[in-house]
């Protein structure tokens, strides 16, 4: 019992660190993506006003962790996770600016996700693989919610790597479970954008909602497409009802999708697909 209690201590404070690294990956990578596409758009049409000059470096390593205000570089007593925040009472040390409540939820959440792979799997690989596959998911929950923006840059990577896992006996479906769920998926709400198109003539979800269903559907199988939209359908619907009564979402705003995909993913993930569905 010790034992396993030390494992699921590690697996939480190692679930700490990387749910720090993911608060760097949700600011940075939106903003990198868009950099990449000003410039590609004034190649492409040079009538385009031409990107900024980036007078410094930018990705997810460079520059070194510092307040989004004032600039002031964080020394390493102010990146503990979690710890750092309550320290500081959530504003930065030198502009006083309010920290945002998510850095350290993302944390948190990030290290009860870890914990939770490996008492239910033990120190192998399979573990590893469910702690990544949730820390993908809360990224991209995160970054849709902030800007409507699934990147390919993780959605792709999220479909191999759920075959992959399958491949290697690391999730729990095969690998023709998987292959089918991941081409389901895909094909179910490209069906579904294509139809609400055509009768609305408006754009009802992204494409990226497309490829984060088949990431979900490699990684859970084809069994748990339906209860996965179901989860996020219903969970969605009830916040932007939530949000029309509170007057905090105009007629014509629309949420994303991503984060209730990935919310429903998350919970497939820990309890299994809905009971009264058949699987």
């Amino acid at each position: 019992m010790a034992a396993d209690e030390f494992l699921w201590g590690a697996a939480a404070l190692l679930g700490l660190v990387v749910g720090s690294f993911l608060n760097v990956v949700i600011h940075r990578l939106p903003r990198m993506l868009e950099a990449q596409w000003a410039e590609a758009s004034h190649e492409q049409a040079p009538d385009n006003p031409p990107p900024l000059p980036a007078t410094k470096p930018y990705n997810i390593a460079v520059p070194g962790s510092h307040c989004p205000h004032c600039g002031h570089v964080l020394p390493w007593a102010e990146k503990i996770p979690v710890l750092s925040y309550v320290w500081l009472q959530g504003r930065c040390r030198q502009c006083h600016a309010p920290i945002g409540w998510r850095y350290p939820a993302m944390e948190l959440l990030t290290a009860a996700l870890f914990a939770w792979s490996f008492s239910r799997y033990g120190l192998s690989g399979a573990a590893l693989a469910w702690a990544g596959f949730a820390a993908a998911l809360l990224t991209l929950a995160a970054i849709d919610a902030d800007t409507t923006l699934l990147p390919d840059a993780i959605t792709q990577p999220l479909v191999w790597a759920g075959l992959l896992a399958a491949s290697l006996g690391l999730s729990d479906v095969s690998l023709p479970t998987a292959l089918w769920g991941a081409v389901a998926g895909y094909l179910f709400l490209w069906s579904v954008y294509w139809l609400f198109k055509g009768v609305t003539g408006k754009e009802g979800m992204g494409q990226g909602d497309f490829k984060l269903l088949a990431a979900l559907g490699a990684w859970l199988g084809w069994p748990a497409l339906l209860s996965l939209v179901l989860i996020a359908s219903i969970t969605g619907a009830a916040v932007g009802i939530w949000l029309r009564v509170r007057q905090r979402l105009p007629e014509d705003g629309y949420i994303p999708f991503g984060p209730f995909l990935a919310l429903a993913g998350l919970w497939v993930m820990a309890f299994g697909p809905l009971p009264v569905l058949p699987v």
